[in-house]
């Protein structure tokens, strides 16, 4: 039986052994999409069993081993598809490229199990396609890492070459808003100053991102501190500066933490504006939680629900929400919420995401067993 016969009367059973696959490479938090899978690779095979029935010449048979064959003007095909949903579901390139050799392999094995004539031929290719394939994903893999690590290592340089000009920018606008104060030009000064303060805000994400994948981690300053009064110093500031979000806050039981009280204002700040720009204009609630041996920290608000895993994989880097934002959408990076969750780690603890009673609520968690060695010390 010719492949393309072979496979297009299999689809099922091939489908089935490649799925199962696909289901082991997901990644942690990956929103992998059962249905949308099913779907997809019927799509590749049949476009596969297409391109098998149609006559080639030397010269396309070359461009297409390069990947160079010319892409339809029309519709997309069914491999672009493919790999903008994996990369909307949180893919990572080498997982990506795992579900073709995976799908490759099933391919060529269901076949060679069906066709006794074809068996020796068809071992030695899929011996051939594993060393090959095996080359490729230590290539491939080592690449990936290389690239990122410059990426970070660029990532960290800029940050470090902005932070300079931008505090001599901070401070003159600072200097400018106080000179100018009851003039007609107060407002351009405090327009300037905001927008420094901002960018600085970006830069100082930049830096904590690029220190974190080099394996720096983050420095945490720890002081003897009420924790419910730090937050409620920063959703004060919230409030002047997000005048038309209503932002409450709640805090309850004992709130005295040995923390860094700056990074945790900074991780709130992050929960707070991430709400703004993706929830609707209904309240956003912070709550400030004392309870025992550990110390809670929650920002809610109301919303389009996400499923849980599409929430927590926000938390990694350089991601940011499926659904447009409301506003502030080009001044992020996709950081805020992965520099909350390293100053969760970096404090003990850890953040979570889930939707309750129709909110979305985001909890952080500190350990509290050095409060008290810090309090008695």
């Amino acid at each position: 039986m010719r492949l393309a016969d072979f496979i297009q009367n299999n689809m099922q059973r091939i489908l089935d052994d490649a799925v199962e696959f696909a289901l082991t490479q997901a990644p942690a938090g990956a929103d992998l999409n059962l249905k949308r899978l099913r779907n997809d690779i019927p799509l590749i095979l049949r476009e596969i069993v297409a391109d098998l029935r149609t006559p080639q010449s030397p010269a396309q048979q070359r461009a297409k081993a390069q990947g160079l064959a010319p892409v339809s003007a029309g519709p997309e095909s069914a491999a672009t598809s493919h790999g903008r949903s994996r990369a909307d579901d949180g893919f990572g390139v080498n997982q990506m490229i795992a579900e073709y050799r995976a799908l490759r392999a099933s391919v060529l094995r269901l076949w060679a199990a069906d066709d006794d004539w074809v068996t020796t031929a068809i071992d030695d290719m899929i011996r051939f396609n594993e060393a090959i394939d095996q080359a490729v994903a230590e290539s491939l893999a080592a690449f990936s890492r290389t690239v990122e690590s410059w990426r970070d290592v660029f990532l960290g340089a800029l940050g470090h070459d902005l932070r300079g000009p931008l505090t001599a920018v901070v401070g003159t606008a600072d200097l400018l808003v106080d000179s100018t104060r009851d003039t007609p030009h107060a407002r351009l000064a405090e327009r300037i100053l905001n927008g420094g303060v901002q960018l600085s805000r970006l830069v100082d994400g930049l830096l904590d991102y690029s220190k974190s994948a080099l394996g720096a981690g983050m420095t945490l300053h720890r002081v003897p501190c009420d924790l419910g009064e730090a937050i409620a110093e920063e959703v004060e500031l919230l409030r002047t500066t997000l005048q038309d979000a209503p932002i409450t806050l709640h805090v309850q039981g004992d709130t005295r933490s040995h923390v860094d009280d700056a990074r945790l204002r900074e991780a709130v700040h992050n929960l707070v504006t991430n709400a703004v720009k993706y929830g609707d204009d209904g309240e956003i609630r912070v709550t400030v939680e004392g309870d025992g041996d550990r110390t809670c920290i929650a920002v809610s608000n109301a919303g389009d629900p996400l499923s849980t895993d599409a929430l927590n994989a926000l938390f990694d880097p350089l991601r940011r929400g499926s659904n447009a934002a409301s506003k502030g959408e080009h001044t992020s990076l996709g950081l805020g919420l992965f520099i909350v969750r390293e100053i969760a780690t970096a404090h003990g603890g850890d953040v979570t995401a889930r939707v309750e009673d129709g909110r979305t609520l985001f909890v952080i968690t500190l350990p509290r067993q050095d409060v008290r060695m810090a309090l008695q010390a």
